[in-house]
């Protein structure tokens, strides 16, 4: 089922359920949705990693704002969108595709580190973030 299918679900279920806060970030992810799709874009997990990612972000700015509530609120609907997104790798397996990354690319030092990074960005497919795959790829080339 299309992510857009599984927010339009659990809409209508959040809806029935008369959960409000849900409904209301449900009702803006599907727009989001919508309106990706309308424009033509057919990446639906970069779209929610976007979203994912600006939560998270204004979660930051109202902590140091001292609204402590908003934050909370920012990072539910962050913990809502994760839902939708792949589970992450495990530092095992992360460590694994950096090191045929870092093979395959031929890299050698850290001047290389960009071809390496490209393959294992390319290998990870967004199930984990960029800062813990640079992290791993610094040390494998020995940065």
């Amino acid at each position: 089922m299309a992510v857009i299918e599984r927010v339009k679900a659990d809409l209508h279920t959040a809806m029935r359920a008369g959960q409000k806060e849900r409904v209301s970030a449900l009702r803006l992810l599907l727009s989001e949705l919508q309106k990706a799709a309308k424009e033509g874009s057919d990446d639906e997990l970069a779209l929610l990693r976007r979203e994912r990612k600006r939560r998270l972000e204004a979660a930051g700015a109202y902590r140091e704002a001292g609204r402590e509530e908003l934050a909370r609120g920012e990072e539910a609907e962050a913990q809502l969108i994760s839902g939708y997104l792949p589970a992450e790798l495990s530092d095992e397996e992360l460590r694994a595709i950096v090191q045929q990354a870092v093979r395959d690319s031929g890299a050698q030092s850290i001047k290389d580190m960009g071809r390496a990074m490209g393959q294992a960005m390319a290998a990870v497919d967004g199930r984990a973030e960029g800062g813990r795959v640079s992290g791993l790829v610094k040390a494998a080339l020995g940065g």
